[in-house]
């Protein structure tokens, strides 16, 4: 049998009424200067035959229907670019075979159930499809037609699309609002990390086509922030998650270096640092978190840094380069930076109050294994101490003292030592806040007030991996998830959190993959050799593994997450 895989472009969708705010299906009202006004929103724009260029397409045979058993993916060449052929309950798949996120082969990731899990860093796709359905990342893969004739399996393709290897949803755009008055939107977002761009384009994805403005106190379009630790030297518009051109083409408009310091509920009014007012009908919180500070005499000094900007990291690298660093705390972030400065640095020296680094999160042995690839990199630590003064010459830093005793060279000092939600702007805005700042959202990422949603590091969410217990995960992965909920129930679709965390952390060519939520872990069941670098990590509470983490063990970690997202559970009997 021949399989055929064409590229199939969705048919002209039907046109959807916006939702109300009391759910039933009616144009979209809000008030502008105290006058309601009605919008329709436009249908879906309707894409344009791939194949008008019969030059663009290619066709070829892949391989024979027998070739493939169920539940098997192959990726096959077609002359001009890959595809993902996948047969599933006796049915032939063809899809982009590369992750839009980061560019991981899919065929090393796990099938299951009409999606793969990419292998890196667990985002889903939708076989039948090529939708993207659990994140990190922003585009969905390209789907190719299959055809079967004389048993040999044949794929057509548009050359282009092979190319790119990404797809970009189907989006409304806002309709024409010329006359619309400036301090009025019907959805404001606050904040443009991942939460609030993934919230904006799902909007758009789903046929909204009224006013949606974004605001952040940020200079930049929404960016890749987990490489700001990763990848230091990073020009701002190469971690650009989207360019300029998006937002005009989706008329999703942002505001950047607007900071909004108070929300009042009632009148549905946010109100900015520069006196100016925004109306809403729909709000989203999306204000990730602020990095904690030291305490120390001398914390102001300069080259004294907290990692918050491209422009941040970027000084950085530039001051460290054959100087002497200092990192303060074994943060994901201290770590990382720490890994992408040992090279360029003369000297790298880490500073951390527990004894092992990732100690309550990875566990000691996995701990102490990192830590032993840090010593072999020249990364030296003084741990189970702190700094207790920072000391200047001619107005630089150039030592870090701590309270051991012990004084440190130091050129640049980097602070990790974690954050805080920034939400001290809520605090008399009647909003659900708890006594750690983070704001209180049920299933559907609803606060207590009508119309107000919050996404994000700022979030505190009932997880239904660990039976609804509510918790906070500030981790990119769960910032797009909570974007994509958030932005659904704004439409009143009623949609639930359900995503099983899973996140990653890069140092030295090698990553920690994890996936799970293992908080309160009481036992780690560790297959492979932690001296080799080579594991994977079980993370058992009473009986039931309840998160996994693993080096150079790919796919495993994605594999467990398919097994946590179904619902199922894994016994520690399982992985002993």
């Amino acid at each position: 049998v021949e399989v055929k895989i064409e590229v199939v472009i969705p048919e002209k969708e039907r046109s959807k009424e916006e939702m109300s705010p009391n759910g039933k299906a009616s144009p979209l009202i809000y008030k502008v200067n105290g006058t309601a006004r009605h919008y329709h929103p436009e249908e879906h724009p309707v894409a344009s035959n791939p194949y008008h260029n019969p030059k663009d397409v290619v066709e070829a045979s892949v391989c024979h229907v027998k070739d493939l058993e169920n539940g098997q993916m192959r990726e096959v060449d077609l002359g001009c670019g890959k595809a993902l052929l996948i047969k599933e309950s006796g049915e032939f798949h063809a899809v982009g075979h590369k992750c839009p996120h980061y560019g991981a082969p899919l065929v090393k990731g796990v099938l299951s159930k009409g999606r793969v899990r990419c292998p890196w860093h667990g985002a889903c796709f939708n076989i039948g499809t090529g939708d993207i359905e659990d994140f990190p990342g922003l585009d969905s893969l390209p789907r190719f037609q299959v055809k079967i004739e004389k048993e040999k399996v044949y794929i057509r393709a548009s050359k282009q699309v092979l190319q790119t290897q990404r797809r970009t949803k189907m989006m409304a755009k806002c309709i024409s609002l010329s006359n619309y008055n400036l301090s009025s939107t019907n959805v404001l977002i606050i904040g443009a990390g991942a939460a609030g761009l993934v919230c904006a384009e799902t909007l758009r994805q789903e046929g909204f086509s009224d006013r949606i403005v974004m605001c952040t106190m940020d200079r930049h379009l929404p960016y890749d922030r987990p490489k700001l630790s990763k990848s230091m030297d990073s020009h701002p518009d190469q971690i650009t998650l989207r360019p300029k051109e998006f937002f005009c083409t989706y008329d999703i408009e942002v505001l950047t270096e607007m900071q909004v310091v108070a929300v009042d509920v009632k009148s549905k009014i946010a109100v900015f640092k520069d006196g100016f007012k925004m109306e809403y009908n729909k709000l989203l919180i999306a204000t990730g978190n602020t990095p904690k500070t030291l305490s120390c005499k001398g914390k102001e000094m300069e080259n004294v840094f907290n990692i918050r900007t491209p422009e941040d990291a970027n000084r950085v690298v530039k001051l460290a380069t054959s100087k002497n660093v200092v990192i303060v705390g074994a943060s994901f972030l201290g770590m990382e930076v720490a890994a992408y400065l040992a090279e360029r640095a003369h000297s790298v020296s880490l500073v951390e109050l527990e004894h092992v680094p990732f100690k309550k999160f990875f566990g000691e042995r996995v701990g102490r294994a990192v830590m032993k690839m840090f010593e072999n990199n020249r990364v030296k630590f003084y741990m189970q101490t702190e700094v207790s003064e920072l000391r200047e010459q001619e107005g630089k830093l150039k030592e870090v003292v701590l309270k051991s005793g012990k004084v440190l060279r130091a050129d640049v000092c980097v602070v990790g030592v974690g954050a805080v939600p920034a939400t001290g702007f809520l605090k008399q805005s009647g909003i659900n806040i708890d006594s750690k700042g983070f704001i209180v959202v049920n299933k559907m990422m609803q606060t207590n007030i009508p119309g107000v949603f919050a996404a994000g590091d700022a979030a505190m969410f009932p997880l239904a991996l660990r039976n609804n217990k509510k918790v906070n995960v500030p981790h990119w992965q769960m910032a797009h998830m909570h974007g994509r909920i958030a932005a659904l129930n704004m439409l009143a679709h009623g949609t639930e959190i359900s995503t099983v965390p899973y996140l990653w952390t890069a140092m030295f060519g090698k990553s920690i993959r994890y996936a799970g939520h293992g908080e309160g872990f009481d036992d780690v069941i560790i297959q492979g050799d932690l001296d080799e670098l080579k594991f994977v990590a079980f993370y058992t509470k009473s009986d039931e593994v309840v998160a996994v983490a693993s080096m150079n063990y790919d796919p495993i970690v994605s594999k467990v997450a398919e097994v946590l997202a179904a619902g199922r559970t894994i016994r520690k009997r399982d992985v002993e």
